[in-house]
């Protein structure tokens, strides 16, 4: 029985550091574009994209072992949100 507690804790340390790469990952690639690209791909504002990503990566960081609280599951989401919709538009803007 022990070992299929020591197999779920394995699995949520996992999901843990995706999540907080995925989070760490989505934060400073928001803080690489300017605040014009934003409006211009016509998203939320560079300042509330950062705001909302640093809240989540720090929530995350201090929150430790708790990946699927409620607080957690809406910051990843906004993350994979940003990652999803938001990162493409920016990308798409830059000059090649």
């Amino acid at each position: 029985m022990n070992d299929v507690f020591a197999i779920e804790g394995g699995i949520m340390l996992l999901v843990e550091f995706v999540l907080l790469a995925v989070k760490i990952f989505a934060f400073v690639n928001s803080l690489l574009f300017s605040a014009e690209a934003y409006d211009a791909a016509g998203k939320l504002t560079k300042p509330a994209w950062c705001l909302i990503l640093g809240l989540g990566l720090v929530l995350q960081l201090l929150l430790i072992g708790s990946p699927i609280s409620l607080l957690n599951i809406a910051f990843t989401i906004a993350a994979f949100v940003y990652l999803a919709d938001v990162r493409p538009a920016l990308t798409g803007l830059r000059r090649r």
